[in-house]
């Protein structure tokens, strides 16, 4: 049984070392553990510090490519290399790393696929109210997306076997802790949430540079994967406004029409009814666009099979064979 804990950095010379000197080198359960950097373009001496800290692997990509691609491409890498189990943290020293063997607990037990920690968020000093009432909003709404129950859907602590793994897909450029668990949750995988601790404030996050940036890439993520896993739902529930709207215009014309309200019932109201119209059209095709959508979904399932045998077959299982290294590896 192969772990791997990996890393995606982007300028992490100041904090790496910290974070690689408290991670685990023996796990119960686990024959190997080992470390995996995915330096994203890094500009300073975050290599030198993960080579002198001893980690395992290092995956360098040329340039900065966004924390979604560097974790993905940390999971391919993992696959790559046999991981049965692949523990996701983060530079900063945010998680305590002490918390990993109650992560992969779940896993081990064959209790869920995924394993999600779960921080104190009301016991985070740093957080403002604000910051703390979004978190809470937003995992709220993830948690109605992907039908699971993650009360802290931001966490980039988490635990993932290997079969879950390779069914993973990010399409998403901004980040991948939203998508994957509502892309899991539609999926049908087991995900599960685990309390954890959490260390002292390092630096300020690399991915919320702003509360309104932020927020608006989180429904954006939300919206895209809902629209990619639900998309009859999504647009039937998105055709209806226009189409009820029309409805009552439509009723409240032929009302005027009959001269039900006392309401001189020769007078056309000619725009009245085209806009009646017009609403009525848009939701009717809004329902279309989600029959097809969802019949192109179809397509999509049958895709992702197809990818799933390609995987199976190309990361082989973890007895060591084929695996291949693609990436710069130390």
């Amino acid at each position: 049984m192969k772990l791997i804990i990996q890393i995606p950095c982007y300028n992490e010379e100041a904090t790496l070392g910290l974070t690689l000197s408290q991670l685990p080198r023996q796990l119960p359960g686990i024959d190997k553990v080992e470390w995996l950097i995915i330096n994203d373009g890094s500009r300073d001496r975050t290599l030198e510090v993960a080579r002198a800290c001893g980690v395992d692997r290092i995956v360098d990509l040329p340039y900065n490519q966004g924390l979604a691609r560097a974790f993905m491409a940390g999971i391919e890498a993992s696959l790559e290399a046999g991981a049965d189990v692949i523990v996701n943290t983060d530079a900063d020293n945010q998680y305590c790393a002490a918390d990993i063997a109650k992560l992969i607990a779940p896993i081990l037990q064959g209790q869920a696929e995924i394993a999600i920690g779960a921080r104190p968020i009301q016991e985070i000093e740093h957080f403002s109210p604000l910051k703390k009432f979004l978190q809470r909003l937003g995992s709220l709404v993830v948690r109605l997306a992907s039908k699971t129950d993650i009360p802290d859907a931001a966490s980039g602590f988490r635990a993932i076997s290997r079969e879950a793994a390779l069914r993973l897909n990010v399409f998403n450029e901004y980040t991948y802790t939203l998508e994957t668990i509502i892309q899991a949750g539609q999926r049908g995988l087991v995900i599960t949430s685990v309390p954890i601790r959490t260390n002292g404030y390092l630096r300020p996050s690399r991915l919320v540079k702003s509360i309104t940036t932020y927020v608006q890439h989180s429904i954006v993520t939300i919206l895209r994967i809902f629209m990619t896993y639900r998309p009859l739902q999504f647009f039937m529930l998105l055709g209806s406004v226009p189409f009820s709207l029309g409805f009552l215009l439509c009723c409240r014309w032929l009302l005027l029409f009959w001269g039900i309200f006392g309401d001189n019932p020769a007078k056309p109201r000619v725009p009245s009814l085209i806009l009646a119209a017009i609403l009525i059209l848009i939701g009717v095709q809004l329902w279309i666009f989600g029959l097809i959508a969802d019949l192109m979904g179809v397509n999509r399932q049958l895709l992702e099979d197809i990818q799933l045998r390609l995987r199976r077959n190309e990361y082989k299982s973890p007895d060591g064979q084929g695996d291949r290294q693609k990436d710069s590896v130390c």
